[in-house]
C-alpha cells in the first residue's frame, strides 16, 4: 500500500527530502500490497467502531499503537536507501512483535488492574521495554532522530534523577526499572496518556476525514474557487495561494505536505506573473503552516486543545477566529504591497473559473464542513461528529459525478487514511515517553519553576522564554506533539502570572506551529524552495517575514483577551468555561491590530500606492509595533503616527500620478 500521490511527479522528489511521511514502500508484490492495504483499511474500521463500542482505555490505545506500529514496519523501510519494492524478513518480525505488545496487555489485563495493582512482573517489564524500543525505532524512521533523542533523554531522567551531581531543584528518589517501565506501558500515564487518547479519539478519525475530502476533490475545488475569488487581483496567483492553502492546511494540518501539493499548482502561478522564487515559495509555506490556526479544525489541534484542557471545543474554536483571521489578513497585505511595488498583475479573468461554476460544480462538497460546525457547535461529541462527517461526505459526493466516489475509492480512501495518520500516531506515542516520566518524577514542575525564575518575575521575559521553548521544540517536532510537549512543561509557567489556561495553551499552540517557517529549521519554507527551485534559507526568512503576525499576535492576547472574544477578568486560571468579551472592546483591538498589522505589512514590503523610502518604513514599523501594544496612549501615539506616514504617501503618490499641465 502506498499513499495516493497528490504532487506532481516532479515534486515527489521535494516531498520525500522535507516530508518523511512521503518515503513509504512501493511494493512490487501484490500479495504483500494487499495484505497490508487490507490491514490499513481495518485500522480505519476499528476507529469507526470503537466511537460507538468503546473498549477500556488501555486496551483500546494499545490496539491503536500497536497496529500503527505494526502498518509502519511495513510500510517505512530501515533507512531511505533500502529498497523500497520488497518487505524484508526483519520488518515482518517488527510488525509482528509490535502485535504482541498489544496482544500481551489483552491477554493480562484483568491481572495487571485487579492482581497485580498495576505493580509490574518480570515479564510486564520485558514486554514494556520491547514496546518502547520499538516505538522510539519506529519514530526515527517516520520523524527522523530528534524526537526519539528528546524521549531518550528524558527516559535516562529517573535512572539518574537520584544522583548527587544534579542540581536540588532536579533530584528525587530513586526509581527502580520496574518503577519507571511500568509507569510507560501499565498506565494511561505513559505510552498510552493523553496524547495517544488524542490520537485514536480525535485525530485519526479527522485525518480520515481529510482523505475521503481529498478523494472527492475537495483540493481542486479550493483551488479553483481561490482562483475565481482573488485570480484577476493584482498579484493575484499569490492571494489565491495563501486563500486555498490556508483552507486545505486547517483540514489535513500536514504543513509540508500541504506546501508541495498545493505549492505545486499556485508555486508556478506565482512565478509566472513576476513573483521572485523565494517570495513564492514563502507564501506557500507561511498560507500553509498557518492553516493549523484556523478553525473549525486547525489540523485537528482544536480537539487536542479540548481533551488537554478540558474546555469546550467550541469556546477553542469560537478564540482562535480572530487571531486567525487577522494572520491571513497580515500576509495577503504582504502579498498586496509586494505586487504593488513590482506591478505584478494578476490572471486575464478570461483564464479563471467563475464562481457560480464552481459552486455548481463542486460547492456541495461545503455541506460537510458546514455540517461538522453544526454538531460540534450543539455539543455532539468530536468524535460521533466525526464519524458522521466522514458519512456525509460519501454521501454528498454522490451528488455529482465530478466528486463522486466509486467502492474502491472509498475502500481507497480509508487505506490513505490510516497511512497518513501513522506520523502522529508514532509522534504521539514517543511524546508518551516525556509525558510518563515528567508524571512519574514531577519534572514539569521543575521546567515550570526554571522558566519562572529565568523570567525573574517579569510577565514578559516569561512569555518570552516560553516562546523560544515553544519555537525550539517546533523546529524539530510535527506541531501537534511540540504542543502537547509545551502545553506540559512549559504553558504551566504562565498560570505563575494568573494567565488562564485557554490563553496560556494558545500562546505555546502558536509558536509551536510557527517554527515550521522559522530558520534554521524551517522545513515547510524549504519545502517551498524545492519546489520554487529558491534558495532554501532565503526563502525561509521570507517566510518569516510574512508570518510575522504569528509571532505578534500571542503576545497580544495574553494582554489582551479580548482578541480572543473571551473576558477573563477574575476568572482562575484552570477556568474551564470563558464569558464572551464586551463588543465594544473585541471591536478596539481588532481596529487597532487590524491599523498595526496594515503598518507593519506596507512598512516591511515599503510600499504603500507608491514606494515608502527607508525613513519612512522604519517610522512605519516602530508604529506599527506601538499601534498593538495594549496600552491606549501607545494605541493612540502609533496610529497617529500611521495616520500621519501613510497620508503622505498617498499624496505623494497622487501628484506622481496627476497628469501634467503646461
Amino acid at each position: 500500500m502506498t499513499k495516493e500521490p497528490q504532487v506532481a511527479p516532479d515534486t515527489q522528489e521535494v516531498l520525500e527530502k522535507y516530508d518523511r511521511d512521503a518515503t513509504t514502500r512501493q511494493f512490487n508484490s501484490k500479495t504483500i500490497f494487499w495484505i497490508v492495504t487490507i490491514i490499513a483499511v481495518l485500522y480505519s474500521v476499528f476507529h469507526l467502531y470503537m466511537v460507538f463500542n468503546p473498549m477500556p482505555a488501555l486496551q483500546q490505545r494499545s490496539i491503536h499503537v500497536a497496529v500503527g506500529l505494526a502498518l509502519i514496519y511495513m510500510l517505512y523501510p530501515m533507512f531511505k536507501s533500502q529498497d523500497r519494492t520488497k518487505l524484508p524478513l526483519f520488518d515482518w518480525i517488527l510488525a509482528g512483535l509490535s502485535l504482541f505488545t498489544a496482544g500481551y496487555i489483552l491477554a493480562e489485563y484483568q491481572a495487571i488492574v485487579t492482581e497485580r495493582g498495576g505493580i509490574p512482573n518480570n515479564m510486564d517489564i520485558a514486554v514494556a521495554i520491547l514496546a518502547v524500543v520499538l516505538i522510539l525505532e519506529a519514530a526515527r524512521r517516520v520523524t527522523g532522530l530528534i524526537l526519539p533523542i528528546l524521549a531518550l533523554i528524558f527516559l535516562a531522567y529517573p535512572f539518574f534523577s537520584h544522583m548527587d551531581f544534579l542540581p536540588n531543584m532536579m533530584l528525587t528518589r530513586p526509581y527502580s526499572v520496574g518503577d519507571i517501565f511500568g509507569q510507560l506501558y501499565l498506565s494511561t500515564e505513559g505510552l498510552y496518556s493523553t496524547a495517544i487518547a488524542a490520537s485514536v479519539n480525535f485525530i485519526f478519525l479527522f485525518i480520515l476525514f481529510g482523505a475521503f475530502l481529498q478523494k472527492s476533490g475537495m483540493g481542486q475545488f479550493f483551488n479553483d474557487l481561490a482562483m475565481a475569488l482573488a485570480g484577476a487581483n493584482k498579484g493575484g496567483p499569490a492571494k489565491v495561494a495563501v486563500v486555498s492553502s490556508g483552507f486545505m492546511g486547517s483540514i489535513n494540518g500536514a504543513a509540508v505536505a500541504n506546501v508541495v501539493s498545493t505549492g505545486a499548482f499556485t508555486i508556478p502561478l506565482m512565478k509566472k506573473v513576476g513573483y521572485h522564487r523565494n517570495f513564492a515559495g514563502a507564501v506557500e509555506a507561511s498560507a500553509s503552516v498557518g492553516g493549523q490556526i484556523l478553525p473549525p479544525i486547525m489540523g485537528a489541534s482544536a480537539f487536542i486543545m479540548a481533551e488537554t484542557t478540558g474546555i469546550n471545543y467550541g469556546v477553542i474554536a469560537l478564540a482562535a477566529v480572530l487571531p486567525a483571521i487577522l494572520y491571513y489578513f497580515a500576509v495577503i497585505m504582504q502579498v498586496h504591497y509586494r505586487a504593488g511595488k513590482r506591478d505584478l498583475k494578476g490572471i486575464p479573468r478570461a483564464d479563471l473559473p467563475r464562481i457560480k461554476e464552481v459552486l455548481k460544480d463542486r460547492g456541495h462538497l461545503l455541506i460537510p464542513i458546514i455540517g461538522l460546525i453544526i454538531m460540534l457547535f450543539m455539543n455532539m461529541p468530536i468524535p460521533r461528529a466525526a464519524i458522521y462527517t466522514i458519512f456525509l461526505t460519501i454521501i454528498v459526493a454522490t451528488l455529482r459525478k465530478t466528486t463522486r466516489m466509486s467502492v474502491r475509492e472509498i475502500f481507497d480512501a480509508m487505506a490513505s487514511g490510516a497511512q497518513q495518520a501513522l506520523n502522529v500516531m508514532i509522534a504521539c506515542a514517543v511524546v508518551g515517553i516525556i509525558i510518563g516520566v515528567v508524571s512519574l518524577t514531577g519534572f514539569g514542575a521543575v521546567m515550570t519553576s526554571a522558566i519562572a525564575n529565568i523570567g525573574a518575575g517579569s510577565l514578559f521575559l516569561t512569555l518570552f522564554f516560553t516562546m523560544i521553548a515553544s519555537m525550539v521544540l517546533g523546529m524539530g517536532l510535527p506541531s501537534i506533539p511540540a504542543y502537547i510537549i509545551t502545553a506540559t512543561m512549559a504553558a504551566p509557567a504562565l498560570a505563575e502570572f494568573g494567565i488562564p489556561i485557554l490563553l496560556a495553551h494558545m500562546f505555546v499552540f502558536y509558536f509551536g506551529i510557527f517554527a515550521n517557517v522559522t530558520p534554521p529549521v524551517a522545513l515547510a519554507a524549504f519545502a517551498g524552495a524545492g519546489v520554487s527551485g529558491g534558495d532554501p534559507m532565503q526563502t525561509g526568512f521570507q517566510a518569516l517575514k510574512l508570518s510575522i503576525a504569528g509571532f505578534l499576535i500571542p503576545f497580544l492576547f495574553i494582554y489582551e483577551p479580548a482578541l480572543l472574544m473571551v473576558d477573563v477578568e477574575g476568572l482562575a486560571t484552570n477556568a474551564r468555561e470563558y464569558p464572551l468579551a464586551g463588543f465594544f472592546d473585541i471591536a478596539l483591538v481588532v481596529l487597532t491590530t487590524l491599523i498595526g498589522l496594515t503598518a507593519l505589512s506596507a512598512g516591511l514590503e515599503g510600499f504603500f500606492k507608491t514606494h515608502l523610502d527607508v525613513i519612512s518604513r522604519a517610522i512605519l514599523i516602530a508604529a506599527a509595533l506601538l499601534s498593538v501594544v495594549p496600552e491606549p496612549i501607545t494605541d493612540a501615539a502609533g496610529i497617529a503616527v500611521i495616520i500621519v506616514v501613510l497620508l503622505l504617501n498617498y499624496m505623494k503618490w497622487k501628484r506622481q500620478d496627476a497628469p501634467a499641465t503646461s
